[in-house]
């Protein structure tokens, strides 16, 4: 099952995030396999927060690897609940003293930007199959920022794409990377 997931999400990273063009640095990283991937099935907030601190400690050590994603399929089905889970995940990335090494990023099957209605296709650019939290090198994040000249503009880009391409574009391209469901 693990690998179906992981199969899953890369199918994902590539058709939503590389091909719509929403994170630019995202498919250097996927063809470098350089995203590493973990799958936490059933766990509990608990258990996510301990597994966040170990992909920490694991990433200082693995400097081949450019950025973790945390997939929780059976979890946090609720954004608000998810929501939280981020909000504590940050709090303890820092608390651990991994402020300016590590960043984190959201993305939830039901990801709605602060302010938007739950059906703005533009809630796709942070829409993913499952669950997860990704942690980012902040020197690789910063090394990609000096290469592209509108860093700035990527957040906009990205919110004008799913508008023109509309919330059935967005919800089928999404719907493409995990089986029919019974």
């Amino acid at each position: 099952m693990e690998a179906i997931i992981i199969a899953q999400t890369i199918a994902w990273i590539q058709s939503v995030v590389i091909d719509c063009n929403f994170c630019p640095f995202a498919a250097k990283a996927l063809l470098r396999k350089s995203i590493r991937y973990v799958v936490l099935q059933d766990a509990s907030v608990e258990k996510a927060l301990e597994q966040l601190v170990e992909e920490l400690h694991f990433l200082d050590h693995a400097e081949e690897i450019e950025t973790t994603l945390i997939i929780l399929p059976n979890q946090l089905p609720d954004f608000e609940t998810y929501l939280e889970l981020v909000t504590l995940a940050e709090d303890l990335s820092s608390d651990q003293g991994y402020d300016g090494i590590y960043q984190l990023a959201s993305f939830h099957p039901d990801y709605v930007f602060k302010g938007s209605d739950k059906d703005d296709p533009a809630n796709y650019t942070n829409r993913s199959i499952y669950p997860m939290l990704q942690i980012l090198r902040e020197d690789s994040i910063t090394r990609a920022i000096e290469h592209y000249p509108d860093i700035k503009g990527i957040p906009q880009r990205n919110i004008d794409f799913a508008k023109e391409k509309g919330l059935q574009y967005m919800q089928l391209l999404r719907t493409a990377c995990i089986p029919e469901q019974d």
